[in-house]
C-alpha cells in the first residue's frame, strides 16, 4: 500500500489552557478528497495549518512525505502589496517550483483575471479568485482549501468544481456550500466535542451518520449520570463499614465525574423564531421600469417586479453586476435613477450587510444583542435573558461579556443574525449571510426562515441554500437585463436552457419562412455590424483611461467612493468589450454564410 502523504498521530493543540482538540489521527492519501466539516471556531482551519506544517503541534506527531508540494488557500487571504500586479502576486510562490508564465496565463484566464491589474483596483470577489489562482498555478500534490466559496459567484464555484474533479492531486476542503461538498468529498473528517471521527464516505452521508452518533451519545451520557445518581446515593445512604471496603467503588464514581466534567455534551439544536409582526400588506414591494447606471455601465434595465407578502426571492448573478444595489434598490435604502418603486403598507425592513459594519469590534456580543441595555431581548412577545437567547446561536455563556473582535468570522455572522431576529420585522433583506457560516448554523438560518412569517430577499452564492429556501429567482446577467425564474437555483439551470432552446426553434421556424428571400443581413443587423468597430474602439480608449485612473496611487486616498465607481465601470467596460467583439465576429460570419449561400 502506498504511504500516506501526511500522516498525524494522537495530535493535541492547546490555546491557553483550552484544549481546542486532542488525540487527533488523520491520514491523508494520494488522490484523497475529504472534506473537514464542524461548528464555527472548532478548529477546522487551525487543522488545515497543522496538515500543511505551518503551526507546530503541542502534543503527538506530524509526518510529511519528503519534497511534497502543499498549497493552502487560507480563510483570510492575505491580498499582498497594493501596488502589485496580479501576475507579480500569482507568481510568488512558482519561485521555488518553476516559472512556467503559461500556465499562470492560463489560470487567470480561466478564473476572468486580467494578469497586469492592480490588487488595490480588485474587489473582494476578484482578491478571493486571485488567491485561489496562486494555489493553483504550482501545481500542488496536497491542496488545501478553506472556504474556497466565501464571496465567489456561482460561475467561478461551478468552475471550481470542475477543476476539483480533474485534479490529479489530494484535496483537502473545508466549506459550508453544500452542494460542493457532496460533489467533491470521497471521505469526511467532522470535528465535533474536540474529538475528530470519521466518516468513510462522502458528505451526503454526514447528516444521518452524525445524527446517529449524536443519538448514541445522548443514551451514553444519559446512562453514566443515572449511574452517578445511583453511586451518590449508595454513599449518602450506605452502611459506615460497608464505604470504607469499598474505596475501589469510590475510586470509580470520582472517575465518572471526572468523565462527565471532561465531556462538552451537545446541545439540543436550538429553534430560533423571528417575529414578523405588524403584517405587512399583501403586495410588499411593486417595482416598474426601474432603471439603475453607474457612469455608462447599466446595472439594471427596466425592471419590473412585484414581491407579494411571503415570498422568498432570491438574487444570484457574477461578481460585480449589482446584486447589492438591486437589493438595496428594492428596499428603498437606494433611488432608481428611473422608475417607480412602491413599498407596501406597514412595510418594516431589516438587512444584513454583508459587509458586518453595524457590529462594533469594541463592545460585548451582551451589548451588541441589546441595543437598548438591559439583559432580554423580547422575540414573539416573549421576554428572553440575552444569555440564554445568544446560545441559540451557539454562544457558550462565558462568551457574553468578550468583545467582538473576539470572535471568528462565522461567529460574527452568528452574532449580527442574533442582533437581526432579535428585532421585529416583516422583511428580511439578507446579502450573502450564508458566507463564513458553518453547516450546523445554516441549517438553523434556513429552518427560521422556513418557520418565519413575512417576506425575504437573499443575495447568495450558495446553491443548495437558494433551492431549499427560494421561491422565485432573479438572475443579472451583467448588462442590465433581470430575469426572473420561479424557483431556486436548479429550477432556474433546468429553465433556462428550455427557454434558450425554444428561442432557437422559433428562429429556426422564421429562417424557414424567410430562406428563399434572406441572402442577407437584416436592415437592422447590418447597421449594427456597421456600427460596432467604432463602438469598440470608444471601449477600448475608455478601458485605457480607467487603467491610468486606477494606476494614481493616490486616487482611492483622495476620493475611496469615486475609485469603487471606477473599478466597477472597468469592470464593466471590459465586459461590454468583450461582448461587442463577440457580437462582431457572429455577425461577420452570418454575412460570410449568407453571401456563400448566394454564390451556390
Amino acid at each position: 500500500m502506498t504511504p500516506p502523504l501526511v500522516t498525524m498521530r494522537s495530535v493535541s493543540l492547546y490555546i491557553g489552557e483550552r484544549s481546542l482538540f486532542s488525540d487527533l489521527d488523520l491520514h491523508i492519501q494520494a488522490k484523497d478528497r475529504l472534506c473537514v466539516v464542524g461548528r464555527n471556531a472548532s478548529g477546522k482551519s487551525t487543522l488545515l495549518k497543522l496538515i500543511a506544517g505551518q503551526i507546530e503541534v503541542d502534543e503527538g506527531e506530524r509526518v510529511c512525505r519528503p519534497g511534497l508540494r502543499i498549497a493552502l488557500l487560507d480563510q483570510e487571504v492575505d491580498a499582498g502589496s497594493d501596488n502589485q500586479i496580479i501576475s507579480d502576486y500569482v507568481s510568488q510562490i512558482l519561485t521555488e517550483v518553476n516559472r512556467d508564465q503559461h500556465r499562470t496565463a492560463a489560470i487567470l484566464e480561466r478564473l476572468a483575471l486580467d494578469p497586469g491589474r492592480l490588487i488595490k483596483t480588485l474587489s473582494g470577489g476578484e482578491v478571493r479568485r486571485m488567491a485561489l489562482a496562486k494555489v493553483l498555478v504550482c501545481e500542488p500534490e496536497l491542496l488545501l482549501l478553506d472556504e474556497p466559496t466565501n464571496h465567489l459567484d456561482v460561475e467561478t464555484i461551478e468552475w471550481l468544481e470542475a477543476y476539483l474533479n480533474g485534479f490529479l492531486g489530494a484535496a483537502v476542503l473545508v466549506s459550508h456550500d453544500r452542494a460542493l461538498l457532496g460533489k467533491f468529498s470521497h471521505r469526511v473528517a467532522w470535528l465535533h466535542d474536540g474529538l475528530l471521527r470519521h466518516l468513510d464516505a462522502g458528505f451526503k452521508q454526514f447528516e444521518r451518520w452524525s445524527d446517529e452518533i449524536e443519538i448514541s451519545e445522548a443514551k451514553s451520557h444519559h446512562k453514566r449520570d443515572r449511574k452517578i445518581v445511583a453511586e451518590e446515593y449508595w454513599l449518602r445512604h450506605g452502611i459506615t463499614a460497608r464505604r470504607k471496603r469499598n474505596q475501589g467503588r469510590l475510586r470509580k464514581l470520582q472517575d465518572l465525574r471526572a468523565e462527565r466534567r471532561n465531556v462538552v455534551v451537545a446541545k439540543k439544536k436550538p429553534l430560533v423564531e423571528m417575529d414578523a409582526s405588524p403584517r405587512s400588506g399583501r403586495v410588499a414591494i411593486e417595482a416598474k421600469n426601474l432603471n439603475k447606471r453607474y457612469g455608462e455601465r447599466v446595472l439594471v434595465k427596466d425592471l419590473s417586479v412585484r414581491v407579494m407578502r411571503g415570498d422568498r426571492i432570491a438574487i444570484i448573478g457574477p461578481n460585480g453586476v449589482g446584486k447589492t444595489t438591486l437589493l438595496r434598490m428594492l428596499i428603498g435604502d437606494l433611488e432608481p435613477d428611473e422608475g417607480c418603486l412602491r413599498l407596501g403598507a406597514r412595510l418594516e425592513i431589516i438587512y444584513f450587510d454583508q459587509r458586518r459594519e453595524v457590529l462594533d469590534p469594541n463592545q460585548t456580543l451582551w451589548e451588541t444583542v441589546c441595543t437598548n441595555g438591559g439583559d432580554t431581548v423580547n422575540v414573539r412577545g416573549r421576554s428572553q435573558h440575552v444569555v440564554g437567547y445568544l446560545s441559540d446561536f451557539f454562544f457558550d455563556e462565558s462568551q457574553a461579556l468578550s468583545p467582538v473582535s473576539s470572535l471568528s468570522g462565522g461567529e460574527r455572522s452568528r452574532l449580527l443574525l442574533a442582533r437581526l431576529f432579535a428585532h421585529p420585522g416583516n422583511l428580511l433583506a439578507l446579502d450573502e449571510p450564508t458566507n463564513d457560516l458553518d453547516v450546523e448554523t445554516l441549517d438553523l438560518l434556513q429552518e427560521a426562515l422556513g418557520e418565519y412569517d413575512g417576506t425575504v430577499l437573499l443575495v447568495s452564492h450558495d446553491r443548495d441554500f437558494i433551492d431549499r429556501i427560494a421561491t422565485s429567482t432573479l438572475v443579472l446577467d451583467g448588462i442590465g437585463a433581470v430575469v426572473e425564474y420561479v424557483g431556486g437555483y436548479s429550477d432556474y439551470l433546468r429553465l433556462k436552457p428550455k427557454t434558450a432552446i425554444a428561442t432557437r426553434k422559433r428562429n429556426n421556424r422564421a429562417t424557414k419562412v424567410t430562406r428563399r428571400l434572406r441572402t442577407s443581413l437584416s436592415y437592422k443587423e447590418q447597421r449594427e455590424l456597421e456600427g460596432l468597430p467604432q463602438e469598440i474602439e470608444i471601449l477600448s480608449k475608455k478601458i485605457a483611461t480607467a487603467e491610468m485612473l486606477l494606476a494614481d496611487v493616490d486616487f482611492y486616498r483622495k476620493d475611496p467612493a469615486a475609485f469603487e465607481v471606477a473599478t466597477v465601470d472597468l469592470a464593466t467596460a471590459r465586459a461590454a468589450l468583450a461582448h461587442s467583439e463577440n457580437r462582431w465576429f457572429d455577425l461577420e460570419a452570418k454575412r460570410d454564410a449568407l453571401r456563400a449561400k448566394t454564390a451556390m
